[in-house]
């Protein structure tokens, strides 16, 4: 065996970092390799022993193995099994003088990159190297953002305070490893979108697309060639071929939103595809087949929709394997003040520093939000848009919620709601009473029939308290004891 050693690297400063090992019995055709590699700034080694060559893969890292097919002793077939249990993610370039479609096809089902026939010009050479090695690093980077997806996604990017969103979000954790098809049932605007996005950003498909159709904002016949495609001349507006959202999220996933939108005749199309993977597009006679996950939500009661006759009973259980449902906003408040948080981060772009004041916040919290998640988000925003300072106050919230702040604080009761705490209902209640005396402590203390010295310790323990409270009451005081004296 000869081991010859590699000249310096000279230029290509964007190569210097990939590493190639060479394995070529003929002692000239690897001395040859070696110069014109580490002319073009690659690090290389090369041997003219296959397993010396697979000893060094050991012992140091490469990117790329550039093996020769006839050696004595152990083929580069069997060096090219071998490399695979030593490091998976090296990239193989098989040589061969002796080129066949049989040894081309071998090659590659043992997981060569490609081959190359002797002889072959250096710049075949080089940019074959440059495609390998630009593959393996987009590979890298693949592997890196699942990785960091499957760790962030669930649950880093969804608000779950509450204990029912922890257990949709749970839920949606174990699912996303799978392939089952999911329901997701919810209100409109709770976060069904968001969560299908989750779910397929933490499942092996993440490297595909996840295509989305509203099923509930398009006619039947446009959602049909939306979903499954045409063929030119299918209908009238039809000029070309076209090719369906099935068709385009290959190895990935289908997101149907509203499906209990869809008709009868779209039911039956639909229920093909989850059956066996196959459809025609309109206007079409040739089976098109696909490899995807379905992900449906809906706002609707699919059960009643089938006791009703509107939805079809087979559809239904292809597509409730594994239901998540997600509670409106209303019955999770825990999930209101960290969603608050979320989305003023989200808006205030660069802008100052913004909080809302307790009043706001108590306000929010008891609001039933009738378009949930989506709603809150806009109130947020409205209320960064029309602020004018750090503090955003009942003021600028939408009018919805400042009608019902005027409420709050006509009636203390209406703070009630099922399965609150008493300690929340004592926290609603003392923010009642701050914001109808315009946070006048003494005043509140009396409503509430406290001392001053009791709300003041109530509202720390709720974290209620702030400093400005004593100072605008100290100047309420002393404007008040001015008229006396003019008087």
């Amino acid at each position: 065996m000869e081991d010859w050693e590699a000249d310096p690297p000279q230029g290509g400063k964007t190569r210097m970092s990939a590493s190639i090992l060479i394995i070529d019995d003929e002692i000239k055709m690897g001395k040859a390799l070696r110069h014109v590699l580490t002319q073009a700034g690659y690090h290389v080694d090369a041997v003219d022993d296959p397993q010396a060559g697979l000893d060094l893969l050991a012992q140091k890292r490469h990117d790329l193995l550039l093996c020769d097919l006839k050696m004595p002793g152990m083929g580069g077939l069997d060096v090219l099994v071998r490399s695979r249990d030593i490091h998976p993610d090296v990239n193989v370039i098989m040589m061969t003088a002796y080129a066949s479609a049989e040894t081309a096809v071998e090659s590659m089902k043992r997981g060569a990159y490609d081959y190359l026939i002797k002889p072959f010009s250096t710049d075949e050479l080089k940019i074959l190297i440059e495609r390998c090695l630009d593959t393996r690093k987009l590979r890298q980077e693949n592997a890196a953002l699942r990785e960091q997806l499957q760790e962030k996604v669930l649950p880093g990017d969804i608000v779950a305070a509450s204990e029912a969103m922890r257990a949709a979000l749970e839920r949606a954790r174990k699912v996303a490893r799978s392939e089952a098809t999911v329901l997701i049932a919810g209100e409109s605007g709770t976060g069904k979108e968001v969560l299908a996005g989750a779910i397929h950003a933490a499942s092996p498909r993440n490297g595909r697309p996840m295509v989305t159709v509203n099923c509930g904002a398009l006619p039947e016949s446009l959602l049909e060639s939306e979903l499954f495609g045409h063929r030119q001349g299918a209908f009238t507006g039809a000029v070309a071929d076209r090719m369906g959202l099935f068709e385009a999220a290959d190895k990935g996933t289908v997101f149907l939103d509203e499906i209990g939108e869809i008709s009868p005749a779209l039911q039956v199309r639909l229920l093909r595809v989850l059956q066996s993977g196959q459809f025609q597009r309109v206007g079409d006679s040739a089976t098109i087949e696909v490899d995807v996950r379905v992900i449906a939500a809906t706002n609707a009661d699919l059960g009643e929709m089938v006791k009703a006759g509107r939805f079809r009973t087979d559809l239904f259980y292809r597509l409730n394997v594994v239901p998540i449902y997600i509670a409106p906003l209303r019955e999770r408040r825990e999930d209101i003040a960290p969603l608050i948080e979320r989305f003023i981060n989200r808006h205030r772009g660069g802008g100052c520093e913004r909080r809302f004041r307790p009043e706001a916040i108590a306000c929010m919290e008891n609001y039933d939000w009738p378009g949930n998640v989506r709603e809150l988000d806009n109130a947020v925003e409205h209320a960064i848009v029309l602020s004018e300072g750090p503090l955003m106050g009942i003021d600028v919230l939408p009018t919805p919620l400042r009608l019902f702040a005027g409420h709050l604080a006509d009636d203390g009761r209406a703070l009630l709601h099922e399965k609150m705490t008493l300690a929340e209902i004592e926290k609603r209640a003392i923010l009642a009473a701050m914001t109808r005396t315009n946070h006048n402590m003494t005043r509140a203390a009396e409503q509430l029939g406290v001392t001053r010295r009791t709300l003041g310790y109530r509202l720390r323990k709720h974290g209620l308290y702030r400093k400005d409270w004593n100072r605008r009451e100290e100047e309420a005081a002393e404007e008040e004891v001015g008229e006396n004296e003019d008087e």
